[in-house]
């Protein structure tokens, strides 16, 4: 188990360092490509101020270019220019240094002391959001501002190919961490099955060994001689072979469950009378506190006993004092509340899900030298899953767990049908008057 804590926590720490490593890279390459775009529009705007240059026959300062911020430029061009021709110049300029990008533009008026907005210019046909109000530059005359709205766009598309070898870089932690995860996850089944036969052969040894050692007494020609000891065997190979069934039928019925799910016989049960024959089983350690006013249900009769019995078989085991165990019905909201309260050892939060699960058992203070498989809970959750009922529990270590089972009674049921079906009718006589009125 060390070995496989270790494996996972260099695992993690592997994935950490990668995915820690590729966003580095990623950071690193965008800041390039942001530098390399920056550096690219800095020349393209140079050579626009060279060509306005040209165009009014005079020579421009080599530097004409100032960067106001990480998308707006300043172009001091040293004479008017026409707007058209400057936004020609722009374009030409942009596309031969590889910019194709959006932009905006505005000239300064040295008249009105304001930039005059120029145009947006979308390299996809539509409008972007302007800004009418470019900085001015107190510095020159004569001079363009020009934004690049959209230059954290264009150098993300830039790194197409990083952002590709990170989706794939993902794919592959993800894949790492599904593997990961069913690797343990069957680690935690073959612990689950071993522990499971590891019971499965104790608790059947036990019966098998003692049927085995009565038959061996049954055999000779002496117990004839003593019909009391005769007497006393075969009733021990009655219950050993009943207890040994038992075993096996709750094994090969979960079994079952688990690939069609349960066959439910529902049948009018008073859940009072079952209780009252439950408890007078298991007396003198079981009471009964039944207030609820009608507590017939519909349900499975055997399935509902089965549970039953389940629930106060596990409040006897896991119980470290003398045993009491209330049976509890009680009526809120119309609703049927029955519970299994007992003074038992109680349950961890930390154990409280998992208990419902198949094979489970607590590996720590008095359970170890509990018998069974693990399936009695998972088999008394699945019972209220069929019916359709809810199932809470309440626990604390060393005060006890209480079991609530919420479930409608068979008046309340019959109501709810009732409610439906009516329903049902009247839905059915407003369809059949709205065809007989507006369809032909």
């Amino acid at each position: 188990m060390s070995r496989l804590r270790l494996l996972v926590i260099l695992s993690v720490l592997s994935i950490i360092g990668i995915l820690a490593v590729q966003a580095v890279w990623l950071r690193n390459a965008y800041a390039l490509r942001e530098r390399q775009f920056r550096q690219s529009a800095f020349i393209a705007l140079q050579d626009v101020a060279d060509e306005v240059a040209q165009l009014n026959r005079f020579t421009i300062n080599r530097y004409a270019v100032t960067q106001l911020s990480a998308d707006y430029f300043i172009v001091n061009t040293d004479a008017p220019i026409d707007p058209a021709t400057l936004e020609t110049f722009i374009q030409r300029s942009l596309q031969a240094h590889h910019l194709i990008t959006d932009y905006e533009y505005g000239i300064y008026n040295c008249e009105t002391d304001r930039m005059v907005y120029g145009a947006y210019v979308s390299t996809s046909g539509s409008a972007g959001a302007k800004t009418k109000n470019l900085p001015k530059f107190p510095r020159y005359t004569y001079y363009f501002g020009i934004r690049f709205p959209n230059q954290s766009a264009f150098v993300a598309g830039q790194l197409s190919g990083w952002l590709w070898s990170t989706v794939a870089v993902l794919l592959v932690v993800i894949f790492f961490g599904y593997t990961l995860s069913v690797v343990l996850k069957q680690r935690r089944l073959t612990e689950v099955q071993r522990d499971f036969i590891n019971n499965i052969t104790h608790e059947l040894q036990t019966p098998v060994s003692t049927i085995r050692i009565a038959a061996d007494v049954l055999q000779s020609d002496a117990i004839v001689q003593q019909p009391d000891r005769l007497k006393q065997y075969a009733r021990v190979l009655s219950e050993e072979s009943g207890r040994l069934q038992k075993q096996v039928s709750s094994i090969l019925q979960l079994a079952r469950s688990e690939r069609t799910g349960f066959s439910l016989e529902l049948t009018a049960v008073d859940l009072h009378e079952l209780m009252t024959s439950v408890a007078a089983t298991f007396a003198p350690f079981v009471q009964l506190d039944l207030t609820a006013t009608n507590a017939h249900i519909q349900a499975d009769r055997y399935h509902l006993e089965t549970a039953l019995n389940n629930l106060i078989d596990n409040g006897l085991k896991y119980c470290d004092k003398s045993p009491c165990i209330v049976l509890r019905t009680r009526t809120e909201n119309s609703q049927l509340i029955w519970s299994v309260n007992d003074n038992g050892i109680g349950i961890a939060p930390e154990h409280q899900k998992a208990i419902f699960r198949q094979f489970f058992r607590v590996s720590a203070g008095h359970t170890h030298n509990v018998k069974g498989f693990g399936l009695g809970l998972y088999y008394v959750r699945q019972i209220v899953k069929a019916h359709g009922w809810t199932l809470a529990l309440i626990s604390e270590p060393g005060k006890g767990s209480t079991f609530d089972i919420k479930s409608e009674s068979e008046r309340q049921t019959g109501v709810n049908e009732r409610i439906s079906k009516k329903l049902t009718q009247n839905f059915s006589l407003i369809r059949s008057f709205t065809h007989s009125q507006f369809l032909p």
